[in-house]
């Protein structure tokens, strides 16, 4: 593993998880819990197989991530964030707020996974009327597995699967899903463009951006 050679907190943490992959590593283990190998290359498209390899090595050495056997019948290890791992939650948060703002436009070569929406699901919505029953809406990007957000105590709380019985479902490219979601997009707007909306109108309205967290930067 490089390093910076520098008696610095903030170089000593980028020792461990400035690393090409590495944070992205911690990403897909807060977001899916304990995962195979496998699952781990299936959320980060691009990534070798090699290069995986060194980052997990690296991040148990650095007590960060730990390996354990599965119970059967999953025939292979899992890797899982030990408790010191669970502490980069909000510098991953952080990132998302920071970033959040490049997120205005999708790039011909950009990949995407559905579960990478509950994040910023969780930190930028709110429940505008937390008195009434819960909703729930299901994301259906793409080709991607769906998930669903749902209002619980009048916070916001993502989940990956399909909801028993949805509020409103919302089907299409992920930038239109991302707009809508996020109020850089009205539902007319992004029918327009190819969006699939079902469900009850009001759902979405329910639901509302607490900053504009996604526009252009200025």
């Amino acid at each position: 593993m490089r390093t910076y050679g520098e008696y610095c907190a903030v170089a000593r943490t980028l020792d461990v998880i400035g690393q090409r992959w590495a944070l992205l590593v911690v990403r897909e283990l807060l977001l899916r819990g304990p995962c195979r190998y496998t699952d781990l290359q299936s959320g980060l498209p691009g990534i070798a197989t090699n290069l995986l390899a060194d980052r997990l090595r690296e991040l148990e050495r650095a007590g960060v991530v730990r390996r354990e056997a599965a119970r059967p019948p999953i025939a292979t290890d899992l890797f899982r964030l030990t408790d010191r791992g669970e502490q980069l939650r909000p510098v991953i948060e952080e990132l998302v707020r920071w970033g959040a703002p490049l997120m205005a436009e999708i790039g011909d070569q950009d990949t995407f996974q559905s579960h990478w929406l509950l994040t910023p699901a969780e930190l930028f919505l709110t429940d505008t009327t937390p008195d009434q029953p819960p909703v729930t809406v299901e994301i259906r990007a793409a080709d991607q597995p769906p998930v669903h957000i749902e209002t619980v105590g009048g916070a916001v709380r993502g989940r990956p699967g399909s909801a028993e019985h949805p509020d409103a479902i919302l089907t299409g490219p992920p930038q239109l899903i991302v707009g809508v979601l996020f109020g850089r997009l009205t539902v007319a707007q992004a029918r327009a463009r190819g969006l699939r909306y079902h469900g009850d109108p009001a759902t979405l309205r329910r639901l509302r951006a607490q900053a504009p967290t996604v526009d252009r930067p200025r």
